[in-house]
């Protein structure tokens, strides 16, 4: 029943005073490390997906032929 109390919708100020009490208890710092490792590991993660890809796409040629 927790969730018939949460908003669904939030407003631009409401989601700006999340960000500006996050900074506050959490630091930029650390904040920004979190997010950076965040765009990091999928970054990673798009490269690796490309990679399989055409490593399937060189072996489906392979066969192929």
């Amino acid at each position: 029943m927790i969730l018939s109390v949460l908003p669904l919708w939030l407003s631009p100020w409401e989601i700006g005073i999340i960000v500006v009490l996050a900074f506050i208890v959490f630091g930029g710092k650390s904040i920004g490390k979190k997010l950076g490792g965040l765009v990091k590991g999928t970054g990673e993660g798009v490269k690796e997906f490309k990679k399989a890809l055409k490593e399937d796409e060189s072996k489906d040629e392979e066969t192929k032929e």
